[in-house]
């Protein structure tokens, strides 16, 4: 499989990755081991892609957007990688997966590859094995990696900490002010883009307006970084785009540029890679003690009880979360 990936033909790659992030994943446990195996052997050719994140509510047209800058990309003689996660639904468990359907031009071209993930209830707009999977795109040559979140709210920021440049869409007349500023997306936002700038113009020059001053607001607390007199660092900006119309793409990429550009003359580009990093391992860790928890003989033995004492009320869920953890330690 790693040999498919990194140097096979353009139809054996394709498949080859499609089983290796199905194979990542998997939750059986033979699956996992063999799934490091490959992680291991396929860092060496990772690490040269540029990771862009996508972001944005509901039907603000990120996978129009996604379309319009992937096309222009490989134009310019970019091979393309999207890693587009899909809601799954908190009553069948199932998911769609048809952000592929409004990218029908970028699914055709050989230099692009497309994968959609269900979120499985995942928290953070993102699937569990997202940075996995980017690994893999960036061993197959890929060297733009764009990761679109599900429709997300304020707090479903986990796609700012795998990618080396967030971009949150935005619509016009999205909400005044105050919704402007508030913590959460917004403040993690390295570019935010206007879209569908072009149904009104009026209320999407009032959007960049009233974001640009709450991005300077926000950058002048508690971060040195975004001191506005200091050309060093990158200041998150703010410009108008119609995915629709194709227009802005131009301006759009050249941003990213300006970006990469500073971030790697600052050293900011290889510590955020490597915070990356850090958090990624614990974040496994996280889930592999939470898992580890669930099979802990002890907690097997107490939790059909402790079920039942909570379902018929005669005990606290706090008091049993309590009795089962120290069930673990013992």
């Amino acid at each position: 499989m790693l040999e498919s990936i990194v140097r096979g033909s353009a139809a054996v790659q394709r498949r080859a990755m499609a089983k290796a992030i199905t194979l990542l994943e998997s939750t059986r446990t033979d699956h996992r081991q063999q799934a490091d195996e490959l992680l291991t052997a396929l860092l060496p050719h990772t690490g040269s892609a540029f990771r862009l994140g996508i972001s944005g509510v509901p039907g603000v047209g990120k996978s129009t957007f996604i379309e319009a800058l992937g096309l222009y990309l490989i134009k310019h003689r970019h091979r393309v990688a999207v890693l587009a996660v899909d809601p799954s639904s908190s009553v069948s468990g199932g998911s769609i997966l048809g952000d592929k359907t409004r990218m029908e031009l970028l699914s055709m071209r050989q230099e692009a590859y497309i994968r959609p993930s269900p979120s499985s209830c995942n928290l953070g707009g993102v699937a569990e094995k997202t940075r996995e999977a980017m690994l893999v795109c960036e061993a197959a040559g890929y060297d733009v990696v764009i990761v679109e979140t599900v429709g997300v709210g304020q707090s479903e920021t986990a796609v700012s900490s795998m990618t080396d440049m967030f971009v949150l869409l935005q619509l016009p007349n999205a909400g005044d002010e105050l919704q402007a500023i508030k913590k959460g997306v917004m403040e993690l936002a390295d570019l935010v883009a206007i879209n569908k700038a072009d149904l009104n113009p009026d209320a999407a020059m009032r959007a960049q307006l009233q974001i640009t001053s709450s991005l300077r607001l926000l950058g002048l607390h508690g971060n040195s970084d975004n001191a506005h007199h200091n050309e060093a660092f990158w200041h998150p900006q703010v410009i108008q785009i119609s995915a629709l119309q194709g227009t802005g793409v131009a301006a759009f990429w050249s941003k990213v540029l300006e970006f990469q550009a500073l971030q790697t003359g600052n050293g900011k580009w290889q510590a955020r890679r490597q915070n990356q990093a850090l958090a990624w391992m614990w974040e496994r860790i996280d889930a592999g003690l939470k898992q580890a928890f669930r099979q802990h003989p002890s907690v097997q033995a107490l939790l059909p009880q402790l079920t039942q004492d909570v379902l018929q009320g005669r005990l606290a869920a706090s008091t049993a979360a309590r009795n089962m953890l120290l069930a673990q330690t013992q």
